[in-house]
């Protein structure tokens, strides 16, 4: 009977949590600025008589609606948006659909004050800060968000080539990722005198070409590839000692990625050895791999069946993007958890700055997103 009336009350106000969604849209906040965002989301939460609580130092904030049982099962989304280019100006736009998670999150809340929710286990719905800057699932399980959670379910909008809109898939399996910032050293002279210098820029050339033949013994697909370099000045007739690059790193299971990240430390080596300009190189960011959660998924799975059909139920997203939502099982893995991807009919893809989908499927997901927590609270018992 809970789930019936929680997903009335979400049908009964969809023009409602449509015009949320966009004003959530308009707040568009980067990664650990989203004051306004999560503003909005705490007076929310707090006018249907939730208490929110608040962390120090970020903006993330979670809600706790008690249950019988120590266990909690939680439910987590994002709230900030990229910095990127939109008509010619950057600014932050939400081209990776977390205002919809967030307005989907609120929503089940919402739906669960309204019709007076009694879970067996405690509910908690935590809002996360800075997903894009891959720190703030770091920093909820730094400052405790997750003790005693068992369970823990997500959701992502899916683009139309992953998914067709009116379908949801009971996981995502993301790739690890990781961002690799590098620094070339070589040696200044003047062009007509080559030999009396080390070219950075030959040094990355070579780089280029010999990161292009990695191959990894752990047959999962991966991709390494140079996104940005800089070198030299404003005179065309110097050859530059210095340069600085950036890679783009990425490997479908965390296994692979560690393997992945060895040979480059090989490769950095004795490319800088071999043309005498020494390679420096840390990993300021990186997310790993998902794990799939039989227990989760088969929640998931159960969850959107009952919202829209076995039909409607696809197999696990698989996706070479990151996604900072699996620190939580990496570092818990005791910790049961699954991601809902939620096709929506979203083109051109994730990232772009013209993104849109469509945003009925907010309800739907809402739906399946409240059912598969009661389902997980209660023991089966919805």
């Amino acid at each position: 009977m809970n789930v019936k009336m929680v997903c009335d009350y979400l049908k009964e106000n969809q023009n409602e949590i449509i015009r949320t969604y966009e004003e959530l849209h308009q707040l568009a906040e980067p990664s650990w600025q989203e004051e306004k965002t999560s503003h909005y989301l705490a007076q929310r939460l707090r006018q249907a008589g939730l208490t929110v609580r608040t962390y120090q130092g970020h903006f993330g904030l979670t809600i706790d609606i008690p249950g019988e049982e120590k266990q909690i099962v939680a439910l987590r989304a994002d709230m900030d948006a990229l910095v990127q280019e939109v008509n010619g100006v950057v600014k932050p736009n939400h081209s990776c659909g977390h205002d919809g998670h967030s307005t989907m999150a609120l929503y089940t809340a919402l739906a669960f004050a309204a019709t007076g929710v009694q879970p067996k286990k405690t509910i908690r719905f935590l809002f996360q800060p800075a997903e894009e800057k891959v720190g703030g699932a770091l920093q909820m399980l730094k400052d405790g968000a997750l003790e005693d959670v068992d369970v823990l379910f997500g959701v992502h909008l899916r683009p139309v080539m992953e998914l067709a809109n009116g379908t949801a898939a009971p996981a995502i399996s993301h790739g690890a990722s990781a961002t690799v910032h590098g620094t070339i050293s070589g040696l200044q002279a003047h062009a007509s005198r080559p030999e009396r210098g080390k070219n950075v820029i030959e040094t990355a050339a070579l780089l280029v070409q010999v990161l292009s033949n990695i191959r990894l013994e752990a047959g999962c697909p991966f991709s390494v590839k140079m996104t940005q370099f800089s070198a030299g000045g404003e005179t065309s007739n110097v050859i530059p000692d210095r340069a600085t690059f950036k890679l783009d790193v990425r490997a479908q299971t965390n296994e692979g990625m560690d393997e992945l990240q060895e040979k480059l430390k090989h490769v950095f080596y004795h490319v800088g050895s071999l043309m005498g300009a020494p390679i420096e190189w840390s990993i300021p960011g990186a997310v790993p791999a998902a794990t799939l959660n039989d227990r989760a998924s088969a929640i998931m799975r159960e969850a959107i069946a009952h919202v829209l059909g076995k039909d409607n139920v696809k197999e696990p997203c698989v996706s070479p993007g990151g996604e900072d939502f699996h620190f939580y099982t990496y570092h818990k893995p005791e910790m049961a958890g699954t991601m809902l991807g939620l096709g929506c009919g979203l083109s051109p893809g994730l990232h772009h700055p013209d993104m849109s989908f469509d945003t009925k499927a907010l309800i739907t997901g809402a739906q399946i997103l409240a059912t598969a927590v009661l389902l997980s609270a209660n023991g089966g018992d919805v």
